[in-house]
């Protein structure tokens, strides 16, 4: 097979030392399969389905090739060739066919002319306006034919006595947001077929985040994919860095201007040719102070997903370099997930990777790996450790996350599987690290069916908690939920697990309001409101095309519960969500959200959405720890940042350094929220990988941003304009 000689050629290094990453990817790109995936090639799989048709003479095996030209249509984003083809589907086949067959098509008819008006007003016309739920008067089509004529075949279906059930939520959501699309929503819907506006109230006002992508520099259109904020060439200023699943998508880099705007630097940047990635994770692996980039390939992609991920090296001057190969790090099987941690102690970053080996669709051999534990050497390597490392886990691995759970001082590490058990191993400690499962007695297995996950201390008691999200739910059911009928509403909901302090969780996701059907892809979290407590957004959707549902914003009412305030924030997009990164883009002091939006289908790419935070009158601090015996960025380290507020509370606010949520990177320079308190009493550091847990003594004056360097008792307060001044901690 073409793909497994072209990886084959990837161990060609060993002899010359030379790895064209580049002509790799390429070669793979060129040599894709027209039927390897689901995913993209929708015209040439259109083509193979036409060759089969003109051989079928069964006439029901030709009305199912031509039901699925017509959605291969769909979902290549040709809709007006599905319409033409469904409507002849229909004509020839109106006196043969049952009832629900009919029914299925003119669902299909309906949904082809919405992907219309979606496709023209919303996904490709890069305004987000058009595609935040609930749609505001002012954003609505204004290319109204496909969204006029899908709301007049959704109320057809919907007066059909004989519908189903689960087909007439589906049908009621779609007309209802089609009804927002052609500003006619709520009155214009009947009211037996209205979602009631009282169900996209926020519960908090949040205040108002606008997309301000576009007009800032940010103008990147394409399919599902995975995104960094961070600071890469060490100016000040985050930088955006963008990739796409699909097997010839090219990555995209925004070096920041330092006014908030930016500028597409792709090339200038190394970048050019370096394809595909569902995810990406930074970390500085060899300690030079410069950023650099893990890409995990192959993702959704199965045995056909044998793509090599890359190293990207920072050369420290604005570019990177891909050294994958002699870094030992060529993950050659499908991927999306992977973890930086100084897993040993030893000040170095290793790193975790976990694949997508799932036997019962793939005779995968016995001894593929399921995931690598890939342990730093020191001199610009890796060996993978994880035989050895008493990890053992199977199937679909979707996410990963570290902390130090039971503050040991060993970094610990939870894994997410689709369709099975998730597992918690602790970290035993040893130059090569040892794990043990806990995941019985700690109680964390569920879901079974999940996706994203992240360890946050989301109640500030200096015991990290963890969220692992569920990834299985219809939309008949979560509109079955948001109609009040939970009960009935089946599929699979997060959970957050908080931490009992003695090597149990418990499942506290009810008590805090997070027990519903989410169907998270890609997601992150930050303080919204820098009031010190961590809120987080949810990137939602399925691949196909018809799983249209908002993604989500939760504020955290201070550890107690989380409240919806995705309308009143403007978050509730209806794109596919994918990754999805907090920072401050124009260091103004309060944290925007970054997504990449877009699906899977060559027919679902979507413009990446930068919200700006409209910001208010809480305080906040910004951390850049430095290591010297620690990692260089101190990934790992626990931070407690002791405030008053203007009543005189005394109050903890407890973080951990590092990218965040596992589906999209925050930038690695902390961001702490501190509500009232104009000044903070003490920071408390407790380094990486070494026995130093360093105090410093306030007051320490808030808005501003601060270097500390492991050992040393003097801050530098980081002021604008580039320039550094030393000074010791107070205001």
């Amino acid at each position: 097979m073409l793909l497994v000689s072209l990886f084959a050629s990837a161990w060609v290094w060993r002899q010359n030392h030379r790895f064209n990453m580049v002509g790799v990817l390429a070669a793979i790109a060129q040599g894709e399969g027209t039927w390897d995936n689901p995913w993209d090639l929708q015209q040439r799989k259109i083509d193979s389905l036409r060759v089969d048709l003109a051989r079928e003479r069964d006439p029901i095996q030709r009305l199912i090739l031509r039901r699925e030209i017509a959605q291969q249509f769909v979902n290549g984003g040709t809709p007006e060739a599905a319409i033409a083809l469904l409507e002849k589907l229909i004509e020839d086949y109106r006196e043969t066919m049952s009832r629900q067959d009919i029914e299925s098509l003119n669902s299909d008819l309906a949904f082809a002319y919405f992907r219309i008006g979606e496709q023209a007003n919303c996904a490709a016309n890069n305004d987000a306006a058009a595609c935040i739920l609930p749609i505001d008067i002012a954003a609505v089509q204004r290319k109204t034919l496909g969204a006029t004529e899908a709301a007049r075949r959704y109320r057809e279906l919907l007066a059909d006595p004989e519908v189903n059930a689960d087909n007439a939520l589906l049908y009621r959501w779609m007309l209802n947001i089609i009804e927002m699309q052609l500003g006619r929503y709520p009155d214009g819907v009947p009211a037996k077929w209205l979602i009631d506006p009282r169900a996209f109230v926020s519960e908090h006002d949040i205040g108002r985040f606008k997309d301000v992508a576009a007009v800032r520099g940010i103008v990147e259109f394409g399919s599902a994919g995975g995104a960094i904020l961070e600071d890469f060439d060490n100016d000040g200023h985050l930088d955006v860095m963008v990739s796409h699943m699909g097997v010839g998508d090219p990555l995209a880099y925004f070096h920041n201007n330092g006014d908030g705007t930016f500028s597409r630097a792709t090339e200038h940047a190394g970048l050019k040719g370096l394809l595909g990635g569902l995810n990406m994770v930074q970390g500085d692996y060899n300690n030079d102070g410069c950023i650099d980039v893990f890409i995990p390939r192959g993702a959704w992609f199965h045995d056909k997903g044998r793509i090599p991920s890359s190293l990207l090296r920072n050369n420290c001057d604005g570019s990177f370099t891909d050294v994958s190969a002699e870094a030992g790090v060529l993950n050659e099987l499908p991927t999306q997930t992977a973890v930086w941690a100084d897993f040993n102690g030893d000040g170095l970053l290793d790193l975790f990777v976990g694949n997508e080996i799932v036997r019962d669709k793939v005779s995968w051999p016995a001894e593929t790996k399921n995931f690598r534990l890939y342990i730093n050497q020191g001199d610009g390597t890796f060996l993978d450790a994880g035989p050895e490392s008493g990890i053992r886990v199977g199937g679909m691995i979707k996410g990963a996350t570290v902390d130090d759970y039971d503050n040991d001082g060993l970094p610990d590490l939870y894994i997410s599987v689709m369709d099975g058990p998730n597992h918690l191993f602790r970290n035993l400690g040893g130059r090569t690290p040892k794990f043990v499962d806990v995941t019985e007695k700690a109680g964390v297995a569920e879901p079974r069916k999940s996706f994203t996950t992240w360890f946050f201390d989301y109640d500030n008691d200096g015991w990290p908690d963890i969220f692992v999200s569920g990834y299985s739910a219809n939309v008949p059911n979560i509109v079955r939920e948001m109609l009040g009928d939970k009960a009935r509403a089946k599929g699979e909901r997060p959970r957050l697990y908080h931490n009992n302090r003695d090597g149990t969780f418990t499942d506290v996701s009810r008590q805090t309001r997070l027990d519903s059907l989410l169907l998270t892809m890609g997601a992150n979290f930050g303080d919204l409101d820098n009031d010190g407590w961590l809120d987080f957004y949810l990137g939602t959707g399925a691949a196909p095309l018809n799983n249209i549902v908002p993604n989500q914003m939760f504020r955290n009412v201070e550890g107690r519960s989380f409240q919806n305030v995705t309308t009143s924030g403007g978050f509730g997009h209806l794109q596919k969500g994918h990754a999805v990164a907090f920072g401050d883009v124009d260091n103004s002091g309060s944290q925007d959200v970054f997504a990449a939006t877009g699906g899977a289908m060559t027919g679902d790419k979507s413009y990446s959405v930068l919200f700006k935070n409209p910001g208010n009158s809480n305080h906040w601090l910004k951390l850049d720890l430095v290591g010297v015996k620690a990692n260089r960025f101190a990934v790992g380290a626990r931070v407690r940042v002791q405030v008053r507020d203007a009543t005189g509370r005394s109050r903890d606010i407890y973080r951990t350094v590092g990218s965040g949520g596992s589906f999209g990177a925050s930038s690695l320079r902390l961001h702490v929220g501190i509500g009232s308190a104009s000044t903070v009493d003490s920071l408390e550091i407790r380094w990486p990988g070494i026995q130093l847990t360093q105090h410093i003594a306030g007051p320490i004056g808030a808005d501003a941003r601060y270097e500390i360097k492991e050992g040393d008792s003097a801050m530098r307060k980081i002021v604008t304009g580039h320039q550094q001044a030393a000074v010791k901690a107070s205001p």
